[in-house]
């Protein structure tokens, strides 16, 4: 389900795959999740695309991946096991792929990445990997209780490197 390439601009990375998204192949296929409206808002997309076009975002030089394969109906049923294993394969392709941004959708997700305890949103100060830049925003899913306002903003951050 991954779409990656050398070289990307952008690597959205999220927390794994809802169901829905394991069923299309597609990522943030579930229509409560707001991320293709948020990307737009934010000013990273020229327009709103629907998850079938990932694709089409991956030769625009944004890629997608999730720090967990498994798909579940909530990122609450992933395990601390699945979570340290998936670190490891996200280092792996992070390292391998070289995007100029990793952008963690969801702050836990850059925490188990970065085996951290805190981060605020957006830029961070320490990389992971030298030479690609951490950015840090809400998850895009309908259960986060951020307004939307609030969100598009934090996702607006990093289009000064687009």
């Amino acid at each position: 389900m991954d779409r990656l390439k050398k070289n990307l601009k952008i690597l959205f990375i999220g927390y794994n795959p809802s169901i829905i998204s394991a069923e299309t192949g597609h990522h943030y296929a579930n229509r409560t999740n707001r991320f293709w409206k948020i990307i737009f808002e934010a000013g990273i997309t020229e327009r709103i695309f629907s998850p079938d076009e990932d694709d089409l975002l991956l030769e625009k030089g944004i890629g997608f991946t999730n720090i967990v394969s498994r798909p579940t109906k909530s990122a609450a049923e992933i395990t601390t096991e699945e979570y340290e294993r998936g670190r490891e394969e996200l280092y792996w392709k992070i390292k391998n792929y070289q995007p100029e941004i990793a952008f963690f959708v969801g702050k836990g997700v850059y925490l188990k990445y970065a085996r951290t305890k805190k981060a605020n949103w957006g830029f961070q100060s320490d990389q992971v990997i030298k030479g690609v830049i951490d950015f840090v925003a809400p998850s895009s899913s309908g259960l986060v209780r951020m307004k939307m306002n609030d969100i598009v903003a934090i996702y607006k951050g990093v289009t000064t490197l687009l």
